[in-house]
């Protein structure tokens, strides 16, 4: 027996609660078992219980045996002293209260199901092969209806955007809480995909975002500016437009006094449509559609006029025939516009956790709900992690489902926090007081 699972076990009042009694054979009940503290002190506070006649309301201890109260030294700390009900698995030996009598102990071994222990030693104890079994509860999974997931599922969600604006919130420190500038950063990393994406923010954050509003309407300035900043343009090249590109960057950077980005792009292993040279074409096409985006996102009512943002961003004509800007040209035209794929990732990686941001920011509920509203309306992601639950008969419909699964996976599956999950709890919770 594991204390945290103890705690779980009264927690969920997963044992049998008939004819309760305390070691002194005195008549329990629980009205409510406290709430779970997570800092110092007793296990779960401002519980309410009743022993005899009377109704205690107080703290409540966990322990996997009696005597680890005077082992833990709880009888001299005065943080335990408004504690009302010692629980634990075995009882060996009698506590004493600040008062000298008796400390009221629930023994639980007796009450609780095998079969929840048995389960319970295959979720957590049980070595697992992720090679093997896709989630630790592969085995064990009962049929699960939607309606049993659904609140679950947001909570994964609302963590994952969650996490997503830590991101958001240390680029908006440091452009002193401006939140285009803040957008601008995340949509260039966005772009620069898992790869890039880093060494893209880094090129945004050296380019002002005040310096490409002056040249919004020059898409030849912004091109320069981006693939200069990006070490793209150090080589010799024969083609007259990466010619020009250069003699307009050395321009841009005597006058703005760019400073070298540290790092450089990486083409390894990346498909031609993901080149880095293709993407910095598309967010120089993107800055040229586009003025205070984060406005205009922040009061965009539906989806549909969201995306319009981002359709139709065609860029410069060079790249209808070259990928990069020192390859041979296509013998064939082939424009390159910002696809639908790319958008929806833009909306689910980049506009959703820095809208969930301003809403936090700003303690507007309305937007955090549009932002889930939206993720509901967006294809699903679709990957290996979204492959393996749909395997397991879970859902995978829009974004809204694939965000929650793939926080699952990595948060909870392979961390193995089984008993914060809701399906843990479904599994541990069948035949509990048997």
């Amino acid at each position: 027996m594991k204390e945290k699972l103890l705690q779980y076990i009264w927690r969920y009042r997963y044992f049998n609660q008939s004819e309760l009694k305390t070691t002194d054979g005195e008549p329990l009940t629980i009205i409510n078992p406290g709430s779970l503290n997570t800092d110092q002190g007793p296990d779960f506070l401002n519980a309410r219980i009743k022993i005899g006649d009377t109704q205690w309301v107080g703290h409540v201890e966990v322990h996997i045996f009696s005597k680890d109260w005077n082992r833990h030294n709880h009888q001299t700390d005065p943080n335990y002293k408004n504690v009302v009900l010692h629980v634990v698995w075995q009882h060996d030996a009698d506590i004493k209260d600040a008062s000298g009598n008796n400390l009221p102990t629930l023994e639980l071994q007796s009450r609780v199901s095998k079969i929840l222990l048995e389960k319970y030693e295959a979720l957590m104890e049980k070595e697992w092969n992720s090679n093997l079994s896709f989630i630790p509860c592969q085995n064990l999974l009962p049929p699960i209806e939607e309606v049993q997931i659904i609140s679950w599922k947001s909570r994964l969600v609302a963590e994952r955007l969650e996490r997503k604006t830590k991101v958001v919130f240390e680029i908006l420190e440091k452009t002193g809480y401006h939140w285009e500038e803040t957008l601008w950063q995340m949509i260039a990393g966005n772009f620069g995909g898992k790869i890039n994406g880093a060494f893209f923010r880094k090129v945004a954050e050296s380019v002002p975002q005040k310096v490409l509003a002056l040249h919004k309407n020059q898409l030849i300035a912004i091109e320069a500016i981006l693939f200069g900043q990006a070490g793209l343009l150090n080589g010799d090249f024969n083609d007259k437009y990466p010619q020009l590109l250069k003699r307009e960057y050395e321009h841009y950077k005597k006058k703005y006094t760019f400073q070298n980005v540290d790092g450089m792009v990486q083409f390894a292993r990346m498909r031609p449509a993901n080149f880095p040279t293709l993407r910095l074409a598309q967010l120089a096409a993107l800055i040229t559609k586009s003025s205070h985006l984060f406005s205009k996102i922040k009061e965009t009512g539906s989806l549909k006029e969201l995306k319009q943002y981002f359709e139709s961003t065609e860029p410069n004509e060079f790249w209808a025939y070259h990928y990069k800007l020192d390859d041979d040209p296509h013998e064939e035209r082939n424009e390159k516009p910002i696809g639908k794929q790319m958008i929806e990732n833009i909306i689910i990686n980049t506009v959703a956790p820095v809208l969930f941001a301003y809403g936090i920011h700003n303690d507007e509920g309305r937007l955090k709900e549009k932002v889930l509203e939206w993720l509901e309306e967006v294809a699903p992601e679709k990957n290996s992690i979204t492959s393996g639950f749909q395997r397991l008969g879970f859902k995978n419909e829009n974004a809204f489902d694939s965000q929650a699964l793939l926080e699952l996976k990595n948060s909870y599956c392979n961390e193995r926090r089984c008993m914060e999950c809701r399906i843990g709890h479904i599994i541990l919770s069948q035949e509990k007081a048997k």
